[in-house]
């Protein structure tokens, strides 16, 4: 399956807790856990654009399967990481955070974000 397509934000488990425990400012996290972010992730073989859109916020990070890239982490950072794929997994390690995000079928795309035992859960649907 390809994860190339747009993706909007159904619901999510845990937000305020682990953007707590990743430090970000109470204001920002009452300011964001509301809004529906969108997920545009354009794949062409193992190259990965992904923007994400988040109210007036636009992140985009661009990855190649199994070479060391550079992303915006949660608070803004940049931090290197690698991007691992195993079927219709994406995983990768920043700086502490395990990122796994999941294609379960055609249409869901779940990450789930851990740092130590807080598991932050997003589940978006293909628009």
């Amino acid at each position: 399956m390809s994860f190339s397509g747009k993706y909007q934000l159904e619901s999510q488990e845990n937000f305020e807790p682990f953007m707590k425990a990743i430090g970000l400012p109470d204001e920002l996290i009452q300011k964001g856990k509301d809004l529906k972010s969108i997920s545009e992730i354009e794949q062409d073989g193992d190259t990965f654009k992904v923007t994400v859109t988040t109210g007036s916020k636009v992140v985009v990070s661009n990855f190649t399967i199994g070479q060391e890239a550079e992303l915006e982490g949660l608070t803004g950072e940049k931090v290197k990481g690698v991007v691992h794929r195993e079927g219709n997994t994406l995983k990768a390690n920043l700086k502490g955070v395990v990122s796994v995000t999941e294609l379960v079928d055609n249409n869901t795309l779940v990450t789930k974000m851990t740092l130590g035992d807080i598991v932050y859960k997003r589940t978006s649907k293909r628009m």
